[in-house]
């Protein structure tokens, strides 16, 4: 079940990251820009450039950091990410510097109330790679519709 609740917690991410990378695109803000905002986004929210957090979690260079984040800290990205994407329509913000900050202080403040409850993102241990997950529980998927099908 835990592992059921990461999986869409991965998906739900990745909808949001989707959802903001339009909004920013609307704004001036390309694919390069995005990238660079998402990593400003992390470093704030973990204390850690990418590569650092990359390396001290044992995440492969060519993978999403949010692939091997736990539960919490995936839905601490999502929050970030949903209050850039509402801020920056609400307060018409415009051009990446300013979405830059906006991103930052948003990720800073999911971070304060982490920290304030005991909880450092950096310091949480890897969790299992999400797409073995998913391979994992659509194969136990299978095993229980094939087992349900011979009674």
């Amino acid at each position: 079940m835990l592992e059921y609740e990461r999986i869409k917690a991965r998906e739900k991410l990745s909808q949001t990251e989707k959802q903001l990378s339009g909004i920013l695109y609307e704004r001036g803000v390309d694919s390069q820009g995005f990238a660079v905002i998402r990593s400003k986004g992390d470093q704030a929210l973990f204390r850690l450039s990418t590569h650092v957090l990359k390396k001290k979690m044992g995440i492969p260079e060519n993978r999403p950091v949010a692939d091997f984040l736990p539960t919490i800290s995936i839905k601490a990205k999502d929050l970030a990410a949903e209050m850039t994407g509402l801020n920056v329509q609400t307060k018409d913000l415009t051009g990446q510097i300013k979405i830059e900050e906006e991103h930052i202080d948003n990720n800073q403040a999911v971070r304060d109330m982490l920290t304030q409850r005991g909880i450092v993102p950096e310091n949480l241990p890897t969790a299992e790679d999400v797409k073995k997950l998913q391979r994992k529980l659509e194969s136990d998927e299978k095993k229980l519709i094939k087992g349900k099908k011979k009674k």
